[in-house]
């Protein structure tokens, strides 16, 4: 341990000082202006030394996932209090977020501060992300890519609390896994809003880590600004040096509110609150002040200066100005360049590949020319290359630390990409089945969806998460499951659904020349065409520069003029294995039907389907999912208000009988699921044979 006589100097003292003044008034003053400051807010107050501690000795070049009370923090890291107030009170110059986001919730990139990306609410789940960071980082110092003054540390920093999450453990297990330059800061005020510590673990962060072989732990009295820097600078060293994980336990008082909305005195006693005040940072450190020879009078000037500068900050930002009301649309997506169709679909003398073949080709070629782009997910690695092979060879040619496996963790793969993007690294990470999404599905909407709509455009995330989907041959109830309605309602994210080779490969260029993050629906009956009638999933392998846009259809198949001009046609817009069903219920209709093939489900080629709607004047649309309350029925509302007046009968849907789940035995899933046969029956009924 550092002797911290020789390591803090009077003026470093000072500015930790002038720092823990600004943070009380500001509370004083967001506590007197209740009717202004209306929006929900929490304050450092209890966790100044620590935070400031810490703020003060990350560098430029370092990486902080922070949370909801880290303030004081921003402030030790150079964020002015004018800055902080315009975030509290939702302002149109707020630099973190432009007035969408809460207070102290920060995304930075600005020269000579750390990298902060997306600050979320969620209680516990940066560490997913910002474990995601140091993952990338590792990766990159592996491929000489990063150039600093000293090697970089990631920050993730939480309460107490938050060490309950399941999702923390992972981001714990994934670092100790793979030695990961981390630093967790937990900040223990000893409550989780009215809960104890008592009542809801029986161990604190430090002892919980224990169970994490080889993350490095430490203790500290988080009020006290001697101890806090002396371990912070210690901890911080210790990752520099070592590029190893470590977790400081720092123990503070809580002595403002949860939250402005739940207040103290809702819930603490006049007993607990004079305990927590006994260890104040503030006086604490005003009395190593006076002890080290600095005047009480140098000190009350400056108390009392601060307090003025505040009250001058405050009124400034009052008086700014809010955001125009049409800005609320910018920022949902990071603009991506990939606009129109290009390459060679179908090359003179092409080879016929089959789909799963196709995702991999194009992983192989973008993992060429890209060396950011890696690719993770269980079973992925060299050993098998995927359960369907669908990274088959890419272990073996790129390496444990581009092409690996990870543990049985969806959130970790998931929301792991988010940290990776942010810091450079573009990963394709696959989670096994559509079925067990679920547990992932949490840092999809949480971390992915939101970072670039609430930092203003400065944290897309570059990512694509590849899910098998679909049912076929007595998969059973969780592994046969497509689930785009319940994704899709997921707003910030981009999803295809593929239902060919070609398709496969220009949409899996796009996805990774995306800024966004982007989920690949990939049917697992339609990877290697052994389900009956999908051949049509077979192409030529299209040229290493195809790439197909989002959000662009395609006809599958025409229907023929003169049965358009007989009004005796039909177009069935679908998708995925839809297609194939179409297809082959088209062969039984001479002629009378169309087929558009989505290829994109968000963001959805509307201009072409309402224009074949409104050519043929009747419309099925077909899915796989359980019909109720799904996409398609979406799709059909959307046709039915803006194509009304062109449609000659209501428009139809079919999709999967809505049950909870497929049936093992192929029997019952045949009953429950569409089929070329039941495509034929709903089509007779909408041309009315």
């Amino acid at each position: 341990m550092l002797q911290v006589e020789t390591t803090i100097d009077t003026a470093l003292l000072l500015k930790a000082y002038r720092l823990m003044c600004a943070e009380k008034a500001m509370a004083d003053t967001y506590e007197k202006n209740r009717d202004i400051t209306k929006y929900v807010h929490s304050t450092s107050r209890g966790h100044e030394a620590i935070q400031i501690a810490m703020g003060l000795q990350l560098r430029p070049y370092d990486y902080a996932s922070l949370y909801y009370r880290d303030a004081m923090m921003l402030q030790a890291m150079g964020i002015t209090p004018y800055e902080l107030m315009l975030q509290l009170l939702a302002k149109k110059d707020d630099p973190f977020s432009g007035g969408r986001s809460y207070y102290a919730h920060p995304s930075l990139r600005r020269d000579g501060f750390p990298t902060i990306p997306h600050q979320s609410s969620a209680t516990g789940m940066q560490a997913i992300p910002a474990t995601g960071m140091a993952h990338g980082i590792k990766y990159l110092e592996g491929r000489k890519k990063i150039n600093t003054a000293e090697p970089p540390v990631v920050l993730c920093s939480m309460g107490d609390g938050s060490v309950t999450e399941g999702e923390v453990a992972e981001a714990f297990q994934e670092a100790v896994l793979h030695e990961l330059p981390i630093f967790y800061l937990i900040q223990d005020n000893g409550w989780g809003i009215s809960v104890t510590a008592d009542e809801m673990r029986t161990m604190d962060a430090y002892e919980y880590a224990a169970g994490f072989k080889g993350m490095e732990r430490r203790r500290v009295d988080g009020s006290d600004f001697l101890k806090s820097f002396a371990a912070i600078e210690e901890c911080i060293g210790y990752v520099r040096e070592n590029r190893k994980p470590i977790l400081l336990h720092a123990t503070c008082p809580l002595l403002g509110h949860h939250t402005s909305g739940v207040r103290k005195e809702f819930y603490r006693t006049e007993d607990d609150l004079n305990q927590h005040y006994k260890d104040d940072p503030g006086p604490k450190l005003r009395r190593v002040l006076l002890d080290s020879g600095v005047a009480e009078d140098e000190i009350i000037s400056l108390e009392t200066t601060i307090v003025n500068e505040i009250e001058e900050a405050f009124k400034k930002a009052v008086a700014s100005a809010e955001p125009e009301p049409e800005s609320v649309y910018l920022h949902e997506f990071a603009p991506t360049k990939i606009t129109e169709e290009k390459g060679v679909r179908s090359p003179e003398g092409g080879r016929t590949i089959i789909m799963v073949d196709a995702a991999l080709y194009a992983i192989r070629e973008i993992m060429e020319d890209h060396e950011e782009c890696i690719l993770y997910g269980q079973d992925v690695g060299k050993r098998l290359g995927g359960v369907f092979r669908e990274a088959a060879t890419l272990g073996e040619q790129y390496g444990d630390d581009r092409v690996f496996n990870t543990p049985i963790q969806e959130a970790y793969i998931i929301g792991s990409t988010a940290g990776m993007s942010a810091v450079g690294v573009k990963p394709i990470v696959e989670v096994q089945f559509c079925d067990y999404i679920w547990p992932g599905i949490n840092q999809l909407v949480t971390e992915l969806s939101k970072s670039c709509y609430l930092t203003m455009g400065k944290f897309p995330v570059s990512s694509i998460v590849r899910v098998p989907v679909g049912g076929y041959g007595g998969g059973g109830p969780y592994h046969s499951g497509t689930h785009e309605s319940a994704i899709l309602t997921i707003k910030g994210i981009k999803v295809a659904y593929p239902s060919n080779a070609a398709d496969m490969k220009g949409l899996m260029k796009a996805a990774y020349h995306d800024p966004n993050p982007v989920v690949m629906l990939e049917h697992k009956g339609l990877y290697w065409s052994k389900v009956p009638g999908t051949d049509a999933a077979k192409t030529i392998e299209p040229d290493s520069d195809y790439i197909i846009p989002f959000g662009k259809g395609r006809i599958a198949l025409e229907a023929t003029e003169e049965k358009i001009k007989a009004g005796n046609s039909a177009v069935v817009i679908t998708y995925g294995m839809g297609v194939h069903w179409a297809l082959n219920a088209a062969k039984e209709l001479g002629g009378s039907i169309e087929i558009v093939d989505l290829r994109s489900l968000y963001p959805m080629d509307e201009e072409l389907v309402m224009e074949r709607v409104k050519a043929h004047g009747k419309c099925l649309v077909l899915t796989e999912e359980q019909l109720l309350n799904s996409f398609a029925e979406s799709v059909a509302g959307r046709i039915s208000q803006q194509c009304f007046t062109w449609l000659d009968a209501p428009v139809m849907t079919l999709g999967a009988a809505n049950l909870p789940a497929v049936a093992m035995n192929m029997g019952l899933e045949k009953e429950m699921l569409p089929n070329k046969d039941k495509v034929v029956a709903k089509l007779g009924e909408l041309l009315g044979w």
